[in-house]
């Protein structure tokens, strides 16, 4: 049997193995900004994570890498069934000489009867079935692939954050190329065949097995004909590009932002991913925010406290007022209305929470320690006494 991955797919990305494309695109979102290692700096587990999550998503996300995952339990890179995963002894390295044909014989045998009956021929025949199915064209067609998405991480500060701002990135992505125009082929020479490097063999994994077996895409030659010098036949290269965003009022830390078709350009003519920005929201040292709510801690004096008064306080729009009732107590709270955060999903502003504490005043005079032994003789009640009938 095949070697079991590193982990396991479906359960990586919590979906089940009949989830449909939106499913696993929504949780892989949902995982990716959770465990994104810029919103998780020096979280080594959280980086690990993400770094799982993200290669579920590139085999699950694909039809094709996907069936042969669901077939034979492993995926590795260029469509190829792959390695153990850590831990585990790596299958020996056979060749076709290495391999008992008499076996393979009764085994073809068997799956000749297996379809007459109409049944499945098994693992190792699903393998060279994927393997080889769509590549009976010419050595330059190949099946056309979605362009794969792009995450990006933003820092803005607080006021950013509030008012909504303009920024620009430098993304590298690839693009189409611009010599084909994205169909991989030019009337020049040929050039070395990216899926085998140029070797004209690509290894292929069936259980404890290897087979070197013919490049399906340069049949052999180690070359491509006619193929793009420029991007080698993929039908796109690498460039680095400034994209301009829009960060709407009221974004937070975690929040994302999608720039449809900024991500990854497809292959042979399909479309290209999606760019989505995730922002990283600095702190401000006085206001302190709750989801669109903001909070802020105000000084009174035992005066303001104790008679009452009206007070200036800030809010991220300026100055406002605020009425302290007569014996307001430290620690209180007030509610400043719609003085929050706008929320543009929900079209409302949030609410602005002030948190009163009463300070002490200085005792630097006689006649100031008079007030206030005068003041203990009118109230000489103990604000401990319920904390005593309570020990």
């Amino acid at each position: 049997m095949p070697s079991a991955p590193k982990h396991e797919y479906y359960e990586t990305l919590k979906v089940s193995k009949n989830a449909s494309s939106d499913d696993i695109r929504k949780s892989y979102r949902k995982l990716a900004r959770k465990f994104h290692p810029d919103l998780n700096p020096g979280d080594k587990a959280a980086e690990d994570r993400f770094k799982n999550v993200q290669e579920a998503y590139d085999v699950l996300n694909d039809a094709k890498k996907r069936e042969m995952y669901d077939q034979v339990g492993f995926y590795s890179e260029n469509g190829y069934a792959g390695q153990s995963g850590p831990g585990q002894h790596a299958p020996p390295n056979m060749d076709f000489e290495g391999f008992d044909w008499s076996e393979f014989a009764a085994n073809h045998a068997g799956r000749t009867r297996q379809q007459e009956r109409g049944e499945s021929s098994g693992a190792f025949g699903d393998i060279f079935k994927e393997f080889f199915k769509g590549r009976k064209g010419p050595e330059n067609e190949v099946q056309p692939e979605k362009g794969s998405d792009l995450e990006y991480a933003l820092n803005i500060d607080f006021w950013q954050a509030i008012r909504g701002t303009q920024a620009r990135l430098n993304v590298t992505r690839h693009e189409v190329c611009g010599t084909c125009h994205g169909n991989g082929a030019s009337g020049g020479g040929s050039v070395a065949c990216p899926q085998c490097n140029g070797t004209g063999s690509v290894s292929q994994m069936a259980g404890a097995m290897k087979f070197n077996l013919t490049c399906p895409r340069c049949q052999g030659s180690g070359k491509l004909r006619n193929a793009c010098p420029t991007c080698h036949g993929e039908g796109r290269i690498a460039r680095s590009e400034l994209v301009e965003v829009r960060i709407p009022a009221g974004a937070q830390s975690g929040s994302r932002l999608r720039v449809p078709g900024k991500g990854n350009a497809g292959t042979h003519g399909a479309p290209p991913g999606d760019l989505y920005i995730t922002t990283r929201v600095e702190e401000h040292p006085f206001f302190q925010r709750d989801g669109d709510i903001i909070n802020i801690r105000v000084p009174i004096t035992v005066t303001e406290a104790g008679l009452g008064s009206k007070i200036e306080v800030p809010t991220i729009d300026g100055r406002t007022l605020l009425k302290i009732p007569p014996g307001t107590q430290n620690g209180q709270k007030f509610r400043l209305r719609e003085k929050g955060v706008f929320n543009a999903r929900k079209n409302q502003r949030a609410d602005q929470i002030v948190e009163v504490a009463v300070q002490a005043p200085k005792v630097q005079d006689e006649r100031t320690k008079e007030i206030l032994r005068e003041l203990a003789q009118l109230h000489p009640e103990d604000p401990r006494a319920e904390l005593w009938e309570k020990v």
